[in-house]
């Protein structure tokens, strides 16, 4: 038998086999795109969010048709559904790998921060220090934002200086101003220092 026989519409290799293919990797692709357009969304970026939103609505379309074509079928519909599910995951990955935006961190901490505020204002992270009272006695509440592709660079300052302090991390949906680390050298030659020490 030849190819073009398993790639026909009729062929039982084509309706059981290749077809549920083609929709679970449809669905992962629509499905990973719709999930960045969402995170695209909440961070205002109003300009790519629309763009990938035609080619996501386009791929589900495609999907969606041969579902209606193949209602009989339960294996398509096994993989419309897991491709929807691994889109997602694979969206959310993507989305971190990217790591597009800003995020808030709070930390609060009762021990001496003083060394963690000495670095973090000498390597260029802008930071606002509060006094107040927590459950326990006083306590230091630091405040930054940071660009998320640094964020794990900074959760690692934390743990480093003061790694029993309670820290919660948000997402940002714009920043006026601030002061950040310059540029991905700059955070090399920080990473040197702390190595050093």
């Amino acid at each position: 038998m030849d190819i073009f026989h398993f790639l026909n519409n009729n062929s039982p290799v084509f309706t059981w086999v290749i077809l549920p293919i083609m929709i679970f990797a449809a669905r992962i692709t629509d499905q990973s795109i719709g999930t960045l357009r969402l995170i695209f969304v909440s961070k205002g970026l109003k300009y790519i969010a629309p763009f990938i939103g035609f080619f996501e609505s386009i791929i589900w379309l495609l999907a969606v048709s041969q579902i209606m074509k193949h209602l009989d079928n339960v294996i398509c519909f096994v993989a419309y559904g897991s491709g929807f599910a691994t889109g997602n995951y694979i969206g959310i990955l993507l989305e971190e790998k990217i790591s597009i935006g800003n995020a808030i961190i709070r930390i609060i901490t009762r021990n001496d921060a003083q060394e963690l505020i000495h670095y973090l204002r000498s390597n260029n992270y802008g930071i606002t220090v509060v006094d107040a009272t927590g459950s326990q006695g006083n306590v230091k509440i630091i405040f930054s934002t940071v660009k998320r592709k640094n964020l794990s660079h900074f959760v690692s300052i934390i743990n480093d200086y003061n790694p029993n302090a309670f820290y919660t991390i948000e997402d940002v949906k714009s920043v006026n101003e601030g002061i950040f680390p310059h540029n991905k050298s700059n955070l090399s030659q920080i990473q040197d220092t702390r190595k050093a020490k």
